[in-house]
């Protein structure tokens, strides 16, 4: 049995233990007694914390988006540019990716975006994502073209994605990062953009 701890950090003990799983077995293939047996605790401790598997996944889903979110913004501040920071942001996604592949699952891999249950939840982070860049592209764009755009980046950042994890794993997040920054730049460069 795992030692007693404060909450706080219970609930992110139960909810590293759950993303494992979760991103292991899918929602559909996880139940409660799995997520407690891994995190070493008993059904009604995990209980305590999370009344229900959907609601434990739901939690997840807002924890994971706000990690990826956070890195994005980092990446974007740190440059000037309006290119360096689509650049900054496109390496971000990436560098995320790479290092939390876990999480990538959960959000991307797992079906959670084709379950009436949680993809509002999965939009709600790919929209927070076309938010940023939609931000970048208002040099190029007027604010309603420029986030129809950033939505049309964000399915080949995770098109690219899956890609690069099945056939390129050794390239670097970088790389992946300057080469769509720059197909997405000078794209756009060339576009007659007009309001919608």
């Amino acid at each position: 049995m795992a030692p007693r701890l404060p909450a706080a950090e219970r609930r992110d003990q139960l909810l590293i233990a759950a993303l494992t799983v979760f991103s292991r077995d899918g929602y559909h293939g996880t139940s409660m007694n799995d997520v407690a047996v891994a995190a070493g605790v008993t059904k009604p401790v995990l209980y305590q914390h999370f009344p229900s598997k959907q609601s434990l996944y739901l939690e997840l889903l807002s924890d994971v988006g706000a990690q990826l979110d956070a890195a994005i913004v980092e990446g974007v501040r740190r440059e000037e540019k309006p290119n360096d920071r689509m650049k900054g942001g496109l390496t971000a996604y990436f560098t995320f990716v790479r290092d939390h592949r876990a999480e990538f699952e959960l959000i991307f891999g797992s079906g959670a975006e084709n379950d009436p249950k949680f993809n509002g939840a999965v939009r709600g982070i790919e929209w927070s994502i076309a938010d940023h860049i939609a931000v970048m592209l208002r040099d190029l764009a007027p604010p309603d073209v420029a986030q129809r755009l950033a939505h049309g980046v964000v399915g080949m950042a995770e098109g690219a994605c899956r890609h690069w994890l099945r056939r390129e794993p050794d390239l670097e997040p970088e790389t992946l990062g300057a080469d769509l920054a720059d197909m997405v730049w000078n794209g756009l460069g060339q576009l007659s953009l007009r309001p919608a």
